[in-house]
C-alpha cells in the first residue's frame, strides 16, 4: 500500500484505503490497538466503513474495541460513531482533503522505522513537509519546558544547532519555550527538523507558531500529527504527542523541566520505549530545573547528564568536528566556529560583533550590555536593531536574546573577546555610567 495526499481524489468518489485508515482516525477514543483489531477482523478500512451498515454493528465494533483495549470505557462511544461516520462520510473527507497533507499508513514503506519499533504505533499519520526527515541516520529529540530562563533557552538552541551541523535532525512539539526554540535554531541554519503537534494540522498549536511550522517544511522538515486535521488540542493530547516524538528519536534530551513538566512524560516515554535519555543539569534553587534534577534522582542509572556539547555530540554517535565544535581535549585551546554567523558579523562591524558576543553569553537587559561591552544605550540600541534585521536577536519584555543562528553558537565562536571599556570602574559605577549618572563617591 502506498501512501497518497489527502487532495488528489475526485470529490464524488468514496474514501481510498488510506483515507479510509484517516477517516477512522477521528474517532474518538479509537486507539491504535482497538482499531488493529477492527482492522485483523474485517480486513481493511473500507470494510470497516462498509460494515457500519449491517444490523449490529455498534455492539461488535464496541466489543472488538474493548476487548483490544482490554476494557470497557463507559465515556467511548467508538461503535456509534463508526456507524455516524460511515452513513456520511462527505464533510469529514472534505475537511481532510482540502488540508493537504500526506497520509502515511503503518502499511507504507515510508512510515518512520524508529517508531515502527514502539509499542503501539500510531496506524496513521497525517504529514506535511518531507518524510525523509525523520529517516536521518541520527534523530535526537530535544524537550523542555514552555517557560524557559534565558540561559536554557539558549542551550537548547546551541545543542540543536549542534546536532543539525553534525547530521543528525532534531525532533521536537513546536511548543513555545524550549521546544521553539531548538526548532528555530536549525531552521535558521536551513537544516530539516520533525516537528509534532498534539493537535490536527487545521488546529495547529500554539498559533504563534504557525510561521514558524511553515519554514519547518520550507527547509526540508516535516510537520506530523496522528490526530485528524481539525482535532483541537486538549490536556489529553499533549502526552500522546510526546510519545511520538520520543518514539522518532534515538535519543531524549530535556532542557529544564520543572516537577510537572511535560516534557518528563517525554523522557519516561523514552525510557519505556528503550531509546536514550540525557538531561541538562540545572542549578539546585532554579525551580525550571527541579523536575530534571528529581528525574535523575530517580533513575540515574538509566539516564545520563550533559557535560558538555561536544561530549553528548559523541554519546549521540555524531561528530563535533562536524559541528564545528571542539572536543574536551582542545577545549581549552580552541573554540566553536560558526564560519557563516561570523561572516555575517563582520559585515554588520565591529560594534555588533562586541554586541552579538554579549547576548551569547546571556546578557539581555540594557545594562548587562553596557557592563559587558562599555556602550552607550544608544549605541547598543543601535546594534540590536541592526541584529534584528538580520534575524540574529530578538526581544521578550524588555530583555534581548540572541536569535537564529547566533541563537546557536557557542559562547566565544571565534569572534574577538569584548573587553569591558569600564575598566577602571566598579560594576556599580558601570551601571551608573550606562545610565548617565555620575561614579559613587566613597564615605566623606
Amino acid at each position: 500500500m502506498t501512501s497518497v495526499a489527502a487532495g488528489t481524489r475526485p470529490r464524488e468518489d468514496g474514501p481510498t484505503e488510506t483515507e479510509a485508515w484517516a477517516l477512522l482516525l477521528s474517532v474518538d477514543r479509537l486507539g491504535p490497538a482497538g482499531f488493529g483489531a477492527l482492522l485483523a477482523t474485517y480486513g481493511s478500512g473500507r470494510e470497516i466503513l462498509a460494515a457500519a451498515g449491517r444490523r449490529g454493528a455498534i455492539g461488535s465494533f464496541d466489543a472488538i474495541v474493548a476487548a483490544a483495549q482490554g476494557r470497557v470505557d463507559p465515556k467511548a462511544r467508538v461503535g456509534s460513531a463508526i456507524v455516524e461516520l460511515a452513513a456520511d462520510p462527505g464533510p469529514s473527507l472534505q475537511i481532510l482533503r482540502s488540508s493537504g497533507v500526506r497520509i502515511v499508513t503503518l502499511d507504507d514503506p515510508d512510515y518512520p522505522a524508529r517508531l515502527r519499533a514502539i509499542d503501539l504505533p500510531p496506524p496513521v499519520l497525517l504529514v506535511d513537509g518531507d518524510v525523509a526527515a525523520w529517516s536521518a541516520r541520527r534523530s535526537v529529540a530535544i524537550v523542555g519546558t514552555r517557560r524557559p530562563t534565558e540561559r536554557g533557552r539558549l542551550i537548547a538552541a546551541r545543542i540543536a544547532g549542534a546536532v543539525a551541523e553534525a547530521g543528525g535532525v532534531v525532533v521536537s512539539g513546536l511548543a513555545v519555550g524550549i521546544d521553539g526554540a531548538a526548532h528555530a535554531a536549525v531552521v535558521a541554519a536551513r537544516r530539516p527538523t520533525v516537528a509534532v503537534l498534539g493537535s490536527g494540522h487545521r488546529r495547529l498549536y500554539p498559533r504563534a507558531h504557525v510561521r514558524l511550522a511553515s519554514e519547518v517544511v520550507a527547509t526540508g522538515g516535516v510537520v506530523v500529527s496522528e490526530m485528524f486535521p481539525d482535532r483541537r488540542p486538549t490536556k489529553g493530547t499533549f502526552p500522546q504527542r510526546n510519545r511520538l516524538i520520543s518514539g522518532l528519536a534515538d535519543a531524549t534530551i530535556v532542557v529544564e523541566a520543572g516537577h510537572r513538566s511535560g516534557a518528563l512524560i517525554t523522557a519516561d516515554w523514552a525510557l519505556l520505549q528503550g531509546r536514550d535519555c540525557y538531561l541538562v543539569p540545572g542549578p539546585v534553587d532554579e525551580p525550571r530545573s527541579a523536575g530534571i534534577l528529581d528525574f535523575h534522582r530517580e533513575f540515574h542509572d538509566l539516564v545520563r547528564l550533559v557535560t558538555g556539547i561536544p561530549e553528548l555530540l559523541v554519546d549521540l554517535g555524531l561528530d563535533p568536528a562536524a559541528a564545528g565544535v571542539a572536543g574536551s581535549s582542545t577545549r581549552r585551546q580552541a573554540v566553536a566556529r560558526l564560519p557563516s554567523v561570523s561572516a555575517e558579523l563582520i559585515e554588520l562591524g565591529q560594534t555588533a560583533r562586541e554586541i552579538a558576543t554579549a547576548l551569547i553569553a546571556g546578557n539581555g537587559s540594557i545594562d548587562e550590555l553596557a557592563v559587558a561591552t562599555g556602550h552607550t544605550p544608544a549605541t547598543i540600541l543601535g546594534a540590536i536593531t541592526l541584529l534584528e534585521m538580520r534575524g540574529l536577536a530578538t526581544s521578550t519584555y524588555g530583555r534581548y536574546r540572541a536569535a537564529g543562528r547566533l541563537a546557536s553558537a557557542l559562547p566565544g565562536d571565534g569572534r574577538r573577546r569584548v573587553r569591558p571599556r569600564y575598566r577602571s570602574t566598579t560594576r556599580i559605577d558601570a551601571l551608573r555610567a550606562a545610565r548617565g549618572l555620575p561614579a559613587q563617591r566613597g564615605p566623606c
